[in-house]
């Protein structure tokens, strides 16, 4: 058997991390509180978001902070520092990983297999060609945390996943589009526009 390997290594990533490709898909999951009530929310501020180290750099904690700002301001909520209704955090996961392949193909010449038995007479002659392909990326995942203030419970969480294979070509409207995909979700109940 004459085995092959090839190994694709991935660009440096050193940006958000998050689900970086040409055209990411993005993987959603929600999950919230079923016995809150939502419509009393109106107000929020944010958690201390800071740079994790191996994680995330301080240019995506702020971009990350501006996409959320931004899509709970749309949502009609307003953020303050003076007592309010909800806080939000968010959290990047990376972790590297590898997929691998193989692909065989068989070449010769000799008997053949049916179901009901073999075609054809003789020994068979020929042989397989294997390819491995091995492929490193991140998995990456972010996660945005809602907790009610007065309560100091987790209300609702957006879980955002997907492969980065390379860094965005426009992360700030990369991470923008990645959290509206989030918190379409959030508050549960709102009529989809």
């Amino acid at each position: 058997m004459n085995i092959k390997r090839k190994n694709l290594r991935i660009i440096p990533i050193f940006l958000l991390g998050l689900f970086f490709s040409c055209s990411p898909t993005v993987k959603v999951t929600t999950d919230y509180d079923h016995s809150a009530n939502f419509s009393e929310y109106k107000t929020f501020t944010f958690y201390d978001l800071k740079a994790q180290e191996g994680q995330i750099n301080q240019l995506n904690v702020d971009r990350i902070t501006k996409a959320i700002r931004a899509e709970l301001i749309n949502k009609g909520f307003t953020e303050t520092t003076a007592n309010p209704d909800l806080k939000v955090n968010a959290i990047t996961i990376l972790k590297n990983k590898t997929s691998v392949s193989a692909n065989t193909d068989f070449y010769g010449y000799g008997g053949m297999y049916r179901p009901y038995g073999y075609w054809g007479g003789g020994a068979m002659m020929g042989g397989a060609n294997t390819t491995f392909n091995s492929y490193d990326y991140v998995d990456g995942s972010l996660i945005i945390d809602i907790v009610s203030s007065k309560t100091e419970k987790l209300i609702w969480q957006g879980v955002g996943n997907a492969q980065i294979d390379s860094k965005p070509d426009n992360p700030e409207e990369f991470v923008s589009a990645s959290i509206k995909k989030i918190l379409e979700g959030f508050p549960p109940g709102l009529a989809k526009k």
